[in-house]
């Protein structure tokens, strides 16, 4: 896993709702906490496009459904600068499950556009992805 090269605003926290974009079977997932993020004690943990997580599943296929799983965000609501001066912002939050926490993704095909910062992070996503923006 790659430094990331653009200032990531903390868009989700945990607790929050994100959809999936990918054909692992889950639907919908709730963040439980945040891999690699220290913070203040008693603060709610934050992150960004291309942080890796931990969430259970929502909704989805009943064999994955209270699941917990890893995944990496690669869609945020929240805008975010990248170096070149560009500010980005998706439409919607949206999330990528994982098999291990190594980076390979369970899924064989993404929908949607993903973060560039995410393809710069983790390159076995970036194999996959048809859209990066």
């Amino acid at each position: 896993m790659k430094a990331v090269k653009a200032h990531i605003t903390a868009g989700l926290q945990k607790g929050s709702y994100l959809e999936t974009c990918d054909n692992s079977g889950a639907k919908l997932l709730k963040i439980i906490s945040f891999k690699r993020a220290k913070t203040v004690k008693g603060r709610n943990p934050q992150g960004g496009i291309g942080d890796l997580i931990t969430a259970a599943v929502v909704k989805g296929r009943p064999d994955m459904r209270k699941l917990v799983v890893f995944a990496i965000i690669v869609r945020q609501r929240r805008e975010y600068k990248r170096r070149n001066g560009v500010r980005i912002k998706f439409e919607d939050n949206a999330a990528i499950v994982l098999k291990d926490d190594k980076g390979t993704p369970k899924g064989t095909i993404f929908k949607g556009p993903i973060a560039k910062e995410v393809t710069e992070r983790w390159p076995t996503i970036a194999k996959v992805a048809s859209m990066v923006i």
